[in-house]
């Protein structure tokens, strides 16, 4: 899903346990490391969708974490041509962010992977 602009919609959590250690995970066959993110469906709210990709990248229940904050605004950046899938070109321009930061409130086992 795309904004009229060309922006996919996403959100992008900060995980600090108690330690203020912060949480990064490794992509699965790549060498690369990235905080959990993900797209937002249609009809979803940036803190439904931070909740589900929660769950889903990493396990987490909300229980299991307290939300310190968020961007106000939506944070855009624009991936460069030659890395945009060919039938996206000339309609999709880049990301719109919103970034949560999060305080884990549970266990570092409660932290889930594949």
């Amino acid at each position: 899903m795309l904004d009229r602009d060309g922006y996919r919609p996403n959100v992008a959590i900060v995980i600090v346990n108690s330690k203020n250690f912060v949480f990064w995970g490794k992509r699965i066959r790549e060498h690369a490391w990235q905080f959990p993110q993900g797209g937002i469906h249609p009809g979803e709210t940036p803190e439904l969708a931070m909740f589900r990709e929660l769950k889903e990248e990493v396990g987490l229940l909300p229980g299991h974490v307290k939300v310190l904050g968020r961007t106000r605004e939506w944070m855009r950046y624009e991936v460069p041509a030659h890395w945009i899938k060919r039938e996206w070109r000339g309609s999709y321009r880049g990301q719109k962010q919103i970034w949560y930061l999060l305080r884990l409130v549970g266990r570092d086992s409660d932290v889930t992977l594949r």
